[in-house]
């Protein structure tokens, strides 16, 4: 695919991933926020985004003022969208806000770009439903932090052109992205809809005291987060043979909890408004040294999975 011009709307804690994605493929990126601060930080931000995949290799030291100088801050969204090919909202998670960019973005792009949203919880149906060409709008969901997970859920809208899937499946796989299609409007999508399952069961053991929210981590991280990360839960399931996995299932699915309230560990959290690392006081508490620390080190982790997967042969393997 030849050099394009993209658009990234919204330079908080996605966005900027988003623009550093895209830019260190090669592509023009076209960045606005409302917000100063995010606007005059984001070459900032990127930069260091940048030092520890250059230190481990994933990045050439060369190519990181040519990822930079793709980048092109814009003092307003019509700007921003001029002659796009593809743009993405990565704003604050509220609907009206969401419609009302959409609109601006639909305004202001040529007939043919692409209008994507990374919305984690609205389907493009609803963010693009005042759109006057809703075909060509589609949810593309980025995980964070985005510059380096490789997965992203592409999901259509019911008025969803396959074309602009298509054309946005081809573009994310340019970027070194791993696009998934997910083929149903659901709510959560795919990957919300398994975590907050393994959630409700997480959360449930530790308020009940049956280990601690240390333990849990350290439970999970070394026994299914290595497995899942090696093979995938459905190629799990098929080396551990799928007689034994379905025993256990019919065993165990009585027991766990189905309800839908939250454990009194989360709700009794939120209501005190200690929300995790933004407010240094979660399951577990930190200072601002520890919590850069620990982003620091989370980072360096995801970098290190994300050199061994590089390491693997492009074409899919069987399990």
């Amino acid at each position: 695919m030849d050099r394009q011009v993209i658009a990234v709307i919204g330079l908080g804690t996605m966005g900027h991933g988003i623009v550093q994605r895209f830019a260190m493929a090669g592509h023009h990126v076209r960045c606005y926020d409302e917000s100063e601060e995010l606007c005059e930080s984001l070459v900032d931000r990127v930069r260091s985004n940048l030092s520890p995949m250059v230190e481990m290799g994933l990045v050439l030291k060369d190519a990181v003022a040519s990822t930079l100088e793709a980048i092109q801050l814009c003092d307003s969204l019509p700007e921003t969208m001029a002659d796009v090919y593809w743009a993405t909202e990565a704003i604050n998670e509220c609907l009206d806000a969401k419609r009302d960019v959409f609109q601006q973005m639909e305004s202001a792009a040529r007939p043919d770009a692409i209008l994507a949203s990374n919305s984690s919880s609205f389907p493009v149906s609803q963010s693009a439903a005042h759109l006057n060409h809703p075909e060509r709008a589609v949810l593309a969901h980025w995980f964070n932090p985005p510059q380096i997970i490789p997965v992203v859920e592409v999901v259509p809208g019911s008025r969803t052109s396959p074309v602009t899937v298509e054309r946005t499946m081809e573009l994310l796989k340019q970027i070194g992205q791993q696009p998934v299609h997910i083929r149903s409007e659901l709510p959560g999508f795919l990957v919300n809809r398994v975590q907050i399952a393994m959630y409700r069961e997480i959360w449930d053991l530790v308020d009940r005291g049956v280990v601690t929210a240390e333990e849990m981590d350290t439970a999970i991280r070394g026994s299914m987060g290595m497995r899942l990360a090696a093979l995938g839960p459905l190629a799990i399931n098929d080396f551990a043979g799928l007689d034994i996995t379905s025993t256990v299932y019919r065993n165990l699915v009585p027991d766990l909890r189905s309800d839908q309230q939250l454990p009194d560990l989360i709700s009794s959290l939120v209501e005190r408004g200690c929300y995790g690392a933004k407010t240094k006081q979660g399951i577990f508490s930190y200072t601002s040294e520890t919590l850069h620390a620990r982003q620091v080190e989370r980072d360096q982790r995801y970098l290190e999975l994300l050199r061994l997967m590089a390491r693997e042969d492009s074409h899919p393997k069987e399990p």
